[in-house]
């Protein structure tokens, strides 16, 4: 990570020991760990403060799941990136973390350098799933598409076109840049995108706009 600013990194989990640990070795990394976090309600109320690029979350919290834990994360800190380390495979918190807005799901059993590897990975924008665990949400959505939807939402096509940078990943000003309009006319148009649909953040809009092929 030399010449490049370090990821910022928060851990969310309710066991100290485990919290410090995972925080103490990113750090040993190189990795930027900004904050830690032990519960839905400091998650949120952290990451409003530290806007971290990759959040680590854990499923099973003391005031509520990892799913409440990452759509409150989400709502405050919308640009960031949802990790869930938990130490459970079951197929019902996968899925509800990845529809709350989990970006991956890593198994605590992971070895340290595919934590490493998996953080960096989630960072630039890639989805990482301890392996088994892909095949089940990508089955997921391809039950949800073969769905008939008769009331698909029409977007105009400058919507459509701001939606297709978003899927890439782009900023707002970085997809003001491109279309030479304002990055508030761009976050307008996502605003009214998301109404649309229906859909909490750009997190599920670019989920939303890479299933229907828009990436």
């Amino acid at each position: 990570m030399t010449g490049t600013p370090a990821i910022r990194v928060m851990v969310v989990d309710d066991h100290p020991m485990w919290r410090d640990g995972v925080a103490r070795d990113l750090t040993e990394e190189g990795f930027d760990v900004v904050a830690t976090a032990d519960g839905v309600a400091r998650a949120a109320q952290i990451a409003k403060a530290v806007q971290p690029q990759v959040v680590l979350m854990d499923m099973q919290l003391p005031d509520g799941t990892g799913a409440q834990a990452t759509a409150g994360v989400l709502a405050v800190s919308p640009e960031s990136r949802i990790l869930v380390l938990s130490a459970s495979e079951e197929r019902e918190d996968v899925l509800e973390a990845v529809k709350a807005g989990a970006t991956g799901y890593l198994v605590k059993s992971a070895r340290r350098a595919e934590l490493v590897d998996a953080v960096t990975a989630t960072a630039a924008g890639k989805a990482v799933f301890t392996p088994g665990l892909a095949g089940l949400v990508l089955g997921e959505y391809r039950r949800i598409a073969r769905e008939p939807d008769d009331e698909t939402p029409v977007l105009t096509d400058r919507e459509t076109e701001v939606l297709r940078y978003v899927a890439k990943g782009l900023s707002s000003k970085q997809i003001a840049a491109r279309l030479q309009l304002s990055p508030r006319t761009v976050e307008n148009h996502v605003g009214a995108t998301l109404r649309k649909l229906h859909l909490r953040n750009r997190v599920e809009l670019a989920r939303y706009a890479i299933d229907r092929g828009l990436s």
